[in-house]
């Protein structure tokens, strides 16, 4: 995000907590489709995505005025997300022995040996928890550094390199057992 993106949404966050439906509807429009995304991969499941969208965005409505910096409008978004899936991940584990299966996007390439391998990656993924494939997405999906994931996450940033690294370290397990196996 250029430095005017990051003033306009600035000014959008600003005009929210004035009240402004029109400021709120752009501040949807821009982040919709990154929370749903963020929302899916923790709760593995698209229906529920939306779900936890709907009900995070309706807290983030509520609670727009308490934002004390507009330009942590992202983060905050992101860690309210986190929050609403947390507890529809308790509700589910509640109601059913086993979160549903990870079903990825179909993804689109011209190289295919660079898909093959993206393809593998992203299988590789779905066997890790909600909660790695989180903290990789926000890393390197979404660019996110240290900090903000901690602050997303609601947790120390050492604790963020933590588990990255835990996450890191198994998905190379699972590339190199995958490989073992196949003798690939």
């Amino acid at each position: 995000m250029n430095a005017r993106q990051r003033i306009e949404e600035e000014l959008l966050v600003l005009r929210c907590q004035e009240g402004d439906p029109a400021a709120m509807e752009q501040l949807v429009l821009r982040w919709q489709e990154r929370l749903w995304h963020h929302a899916r991969r923790l709760s593995g499941n698209d229906e529920a995505a939306w779900d936890v969208l709907q009900e995070a965005w309706m807290a983030m409505a509520g609670r727009m005025r308490s934002l004390n910096d507009p330009a942590a409008f992202g983060g905050w978004a992101y860690q309210i997300v986190s929050h609403k899936c947390r507890d529809w991940i308790r509700r589910e584990m509640r109601g059913r022995a086993a979160l549903e299966a990870y079903r990825e996007m179909p993804e689109e390439g011209e190289d295919e040996w660079l898909q093959k391998k993206y393809e593998e990656v992203k299988a590789l993924m779905e066997r890790l928890s909600g909660a790695e494939r989180a903290i990789l997405a926000l890393v390197y999906e979404e660019g996110f550094d240290m900090g903000q994931v901690a602050e997303i996450l609601g947790v120390p940033a050492g604790t963020v390199k933590s588990r990255l690294f835990h996450a890191r370290r198994k998905l190379r397990e699972l590339y190199e057992e995958r490989h073992h196996d196949t003798g690939k």
